[in-house]
């Protein structure tokens, strides 16, 4: 039993440090790389998209949640409406995606709640936290760098950067099912299926969902069609 709360204190406390070195290195690849912070920003969202591969090695569904649940009052304390100011959340705040000052916020929240109803079922956590991490960055970087053919549904969007965020939903999906599928009895008849609409209606929540809010609807809505379509397993 001992043993048992060692080791997921362990994984809880790699979690922290991983988490903790994705910051510091996306806050010094403006200066050191000469990376723009738009993209230091949409390296911090990849990275911390890749925590659900940790969820199976838990041994007891609470410590995920807690892993995700500190970073919804410290990525608060780090935005614009936090009640106290310090230094200490400066590298933080400087990566907070510009126009979207609680994005982060949102990202710990859909995090936690996903973690807290799926734990046992991690592909459904990824199933909603890979399309956010890797779609929505593709189709952040390549919609604004080749997004051409504009449209304006509640935000603007393009047509470029739509495309990308289903197909980069469509790949990270697979190689995360792929992995989960080592561990979990999942189907490939039905998860080729479940695979296309989740990335379908991620990519639609991510078109229509203004000012950071696709922290929040992407991952959801995601993780909620891939359970609707695969049913109980």
């Amino acid at each position: 039993m001992l043993g048992e709360l060692l080791w997921n204190l362990l994984l809880m406390l790699l979690c922290y440090g991983y988490v903790i070195l994705v910051v510091l290195v996306s806050g010094k690849l403006p200066g050191t790389l000469r990376i723009s912070q738009k993209n230091s920003r949409r390296f911090l969202h990849v990275m911390i998209g890749n925590l659900p591969f940790v969820i199976p090695f838990f041994t007891s569904n609470i410590y995920p949640v807690l892993v995700a649940a500190p970073f919804i009052l410290v990525t608060f304390l780090a935005s614009p409406y936090s009640p106290f100011k310090s230094d200490r959340f400066e590298r933080l705040t400087n990566i907070t995606e510009e126009g979207h000052p609680l994005g982060l916020v949102y990202y710990a929240i859909s995090y936690t709640l996903l973690a807290f109803f799926f734990a046992s079922k991690p592909y459904i956590v990824a199933a909603g936290i890979l399309p956010m991490a890797y779609g929505d960055s593709a189709a952040s970087y390549l919609g604004e760098k080749y997004g051409k053919r504009a449209y304006n549904l509640l935000t603007r969007k393009s047509l470029e950067g739509s495309a990308a965020m289903f197909v980069g939903s469509i790949l990270s999906l697979t190689v995360g099912l792929a992995f989960f599928s080592i561990f979990y009895p999942l189907h490939i008849s039905t998860l080729i299926l479940a695979t296309i609409a989740t990335a379908s209606i991620t990519t639609l929540a991510e078109s229509l969902s203004p000012r950071g809010l696709d922290n929040l609807t992407v991952p959801i809505l995601g993780a909620l069609t891939f359970l609707f379509v695969v049913g109980k397993i």
